[in-house]
C-alpha cells in the first residue's frame, strides 16, 4: 500500500496522469503570463538587477542565461514538487486506506472550479483582486539578503522559500496534483506546472517591466482566460471519468 502511494501513476486511469500534467503545464503557461509575471515581478527584477553587470559583460548569450535565472527556477521546481508530492501522497494514503476513490474526483472537480475561476477573473474586470502576498518579517529579511546575490545555492534557496507564497493559482494546481494519488504523480504534476511558468518569468527578467505591462494587457488576459477555461473543462472531464469508475 505504501509503495502505491509513493509511485503509482495509474489511479486516474489510462492516460490520466499525462492529461493532468498537461493541464497543469497549460495552467502554468496561462498563469505565468497573466498572473506570475505581475505577482513575482519584484523578486525576478531584483535578481535580474543584481546579476545585470555580469550578464552584460558576457554578451547576448550570457544575458539570456542570466534571464533564465536557473538557480531560482530550480528552487521553485524543488519547492513546488515537494508540495505536490506531499499532497499526492496524502491523498493516495487516504484513498488506499478507505478504498474510496471519489476523493480523487472531488479534488479534480475542485481544481476545475479554481481554474474556471481564474478564467472568469481575467474576463470580468470588476471582480475583486486579491492583494499581493506578503511574507512574514523574518522570512522577508532572509529573502532580501538572498536577493542581494541570487546566484548558485543562494538562488536555489530563494526559489525554495518563495514557492510557499500563498496564491489562488497554486491552490488549484495543488488540488489537481493531489488527485494523482501518489508522491511521484504529485511531484510530476507540480513540476509540469512550474515548467509552464518559466517562459513568462524569463521574459520579465529579460525585458523587465515592459513584459510585465504587456502581460497585463487585454489580449493576453483574454488568451489566458481561454486557456484557463480549457484547462477547467479538461479537469472537469477527468473528474467525471474518475467518478464513473470509482
Amino acid at each position: 500500500m505504501l509503495a502505491d502511494c509513493l509511485h503509482d501513476l495509474t489511479l486516474l486511469g489510462p492516460g490520466g496522469m499525462a492529461a493532468m500534467a498537461g493541464a497543469l503545464f497549460v495552467a502554468g503557461l496561462a498563469g505565468g503570463a497573466t498572473h506570475c509575471a505581475g505577482m513575482c515581478a519584484p523578486f525576478v527584477l531584483a535578481q535580474a538587477a543584481a546579476t545585470a553587470d555580469r550578464a552584460a559583460s558576457g554578451g547576448m548569450l550570457c544575458r539570456l542565461a542570466g534571464a533564465a535565472l536557473l538557480p531560482y527556477q530550480a528552487g521553485r521546481m524543488l519547492g513546488y514538487a515537494t508540495l505536490g508530492a506531499l499532497a499526492g501522497g496524502a491523498t493516495g494514503l487516504v484513498t488506499q486506506v478507505s478504498g474510496v476513490r471519489y476523493l480523487l474526483a472531488a479534488l479534480l472537480a475542485a481544481a476545475a472550479v479554481l481554474m474556471l475561476g481564474q478564467a472568469s477573473a481575467r474576463i470580468a474586470t470588476w471582480l475583486p483582486r486579491l492583494p499581493a502576498p506578503r511574507l512574514p518579517a523574518g522570512i522577508e529579511r532572509r529573502v532580501a539578503a538572498l536577493l542581494a546575490a541570487p546566484t548558485g545555492w543562494r538562488g536555489v534557496a530563494l526559489g525554495l522559500m518563495l514557492s510557499a507564497l500563498p496564491c489562488g493559482l497554486l491552490y488549484g494546481a495543488l488540488a489537481a496534483a493531489a488527485a494523482s494519488g501518489s508522491v511521484l504523480g504529485g511531484a510530476l504534476g507540480m513540476a509540469a506546472f512550474v515548467l509552464g511558468t518559466v517562459p513568462a518569468l524569463g521574459g520579465v527578467a529579460l525585458l523587465g517591466r515592459l513584459f510585465g505591462r504587456r502581460a497585463g494587457g487585454p489580449a493576453l488576459r483574454a488568451a489566458g482566460a481561454a486557456l484557463f477555461a480549457l484547462n477547467g473543462m479538461v479537469l472537469a472531464a477527468m473528474a467525471l471519468r474518475v467518478a464513473a469508475i470509482a
